[in-house]
């Protein structure tokens, strides 16, 4: 593990957390090869996705956040050194730490530890699988903490129109579920899914009472809300008995609570953030979806060329996932 004959490759530092993006600095260094330790792995980053989660750090808005240090949580390359057997291999992969409390995969060179090394997809593309993480890792994991989907299941994915309601609406259409697209504009659903869904306009009436209706008044067993407070109230009126309403973000804190009727409809509130996740606990989220990403029943966010960014206008991609640009934003290192 000498690192030798490994070149010198760019990386975007940032130095400390600012107000505003405007004020963003990101510099662009020259990095040597880190030469892994015990039970780590160096690997070449060749596509690395740009999640929010990247730049609100540099924001201050996550307090855990340390400076200096290189954002990026999810990457897709190739194993330049570590233990023989991964060594060539094409990986991918996220992280709750990565780019938050250490250096993370904007940058050509990656320290992770080998309990976080998983194969790519061979059906994936290196943008696609270095765009995966974030949105499929958060999806999965709501949905393993409430319960898999399950064919015969209804599920309504509040926000659908986002990356992680995207995702969410693969997994469960994959699974056999009977899923609601709520979004606030009309259909058809613009994403991916294994079978047809319904899509609900959320700007025409009230999405609870339309739920239960299209069940025929016994709710939805699931529901997926990517959005938080605006939805809350909404959600609970449209779970079945014994349903569950999952919670990964907010827009505004403080919610209005019936305990009464959560208790009477023995319902549960699970809550997500994947910044708890490391990157081995992440990569075993990644490896439970790859049969599906194999199969084709899952698919990536579509990458456009015009969406791929050398690390050299980092810059540009933060502003635009921050502005909230519905193309899903990759770097290359190279």
């Amino acid at each position: 593990m000498s690192g030798e004959g490994l070149a010198t490759l760019p990386a975007v530092r940032l130095l400390a957390k600012t107000a505003t993006v405007d004020a963003l600095e990101p510099k662009i260094v020259r990095q040597d090869p880190p030469v892994p330790g015990k039970g780590q792995a160096l690997v070449h980053v060749v596509a690395a996705g740009v999640n929010p989660s990247d730049v609100k750090a540099a924001l201050g808005l996550m307090p855990q956040a340390v400076f200096p240090r290189t954002p990026g949580r999810d990457f897709a390359g190739v194993v330049a050194d570590g233990p023989v057997k991964w060594i060539g291999k094409s990986v991918w992969g996220s992280a709750g730490d990565l780019g938050i409390t250490r250096d993370g995969s904007h940058a050509g060179w990656l320290l992770v530890p080998v309990g976080a090394l998983a194969e790519k997809p061979a059906r994936l593309t290196m943008e696609e699988a270095g765009s995966v993480g974030v949105p499929f890792v958060t999806a999965y994991e709501g949905f393993r903490r409430a319960g898999l989907p399950e064919a015969g299941q209804s599920i309504a994915v509040m926000g659908a129109n986002g990356k992680v309601g995207q995702a969410a609406v693969q997994l469960a259409a994959a699974a056999g579920a009977q899923v609601f697209a709520v979004q606030r504009q009309p259909g058809p659903y613009a994403g991916f899914a294994a079978h047809p869904v319904d899509v609900i306009d959320a700007r025409v009436g009230d999405v609870g009472p339309r739920l239960r209706a299209l069940t025929k008044g016994r709710g939805v067993d699931i529901v997926f809300n990517t959005v938080g407070g605006p939805y809350f109230d909404d959600a609970n009126k449209a779970l079945a008995k014994g349903g569950t309403q999952i919670l990964i973000s907010t827009v505004g804190k403080p919610v209005p609570f019936d305990i009464f009727a959560f208790y009477r409809g023995m319902h549960t509130f699970v809550g997500i953030d994947t910044l708890a996740l490391d990157a081995a606990a992440s990569v075993r989220r990644l490896a439970a979806m790859r049969g599906g990403f194999e199969a084709g029943t899952l698919r990536p966010f579509p990458v456009a060329p015009a969406s791929v960014l050398p690390l050299e206008q980092a810059l540009v991609a933060y502003k635009r996932v921050l502005g909230g640009d519905a193309q899903r934003l990759v770097l290359r290192p190279q």
